[in-house]
């Protein structure tokens, strides 16, 4: 059984866990072991997940299979049903189960947008396609300064509903 549940500030470490776990197993090939440490570190301490939730306001929500948490998802209102999906990830033993398009649909009906945006890094093939396939477009290229001489190339991908 899947479902999404809302996540507190009392869940922030286990957010992170998962980030970690995740992070390392599907982004290192991706971007490099040392921009992967620089990325958790900066957006998965405990001080920028509070920060987040807070100020930024986004909403985290955990992924749970059979009562166990295998990923979280992370959006925010930019206006009227228009969200912004910040973070979308699940462990990388569950891929390719459809369990993704499943997450997502859970989402859409939770929070009931009219219109997705996200960004996904131009060499994560696996999302692209990912996102391909459950209706997103790609609406523009987008290069992000992140500090430390590291930076995002990222597609801006959109859905309308």
């Amino acid at each position: 059984m899947l479902n999404l549940r809302k996540a507190t500030e009392k869940d922030l470490d286990t957010i992170s866990k998962l980030a970690k776990l995740i992070w390392n197993d599907h982004y290192v090939q991706i971007i490099g072991q040392e921009q992967v440490d620089y990325m958790l570190d900066k957006m998965y301490s405990h001080k920028s997940l509070v920060e987040q939730i807070n100020e930024k306001k986004h909403q985290f929500y955990f992924i749970k299979k059979d009562e166990k948490d295998i990923g979280f998802i992370s959006v925010s209102l930019i206006k009227h049903s228009e969200y912004f999906l910040h973070k979308f990830y699940i462990d990388q033993a569950q891929s390719n189960t459809g369990i993704g398009t499943k997450l997502l649909n859970l989402l859409i009906e939770t929070i009931k947008p009219k219109l997705l945006t996200l960004t996904v890094n131009r060499r994560n093939f696996k999302s692209i396609n990912f996102y391909f396939k459950n209706g997103f477009k790609i609406e523009k290229v987008e290069n992000f300064d992140i500090g430390n001489n590291y930076k995002m190339n990222d597609f801006v991908m959109v859905r309308n509903f």
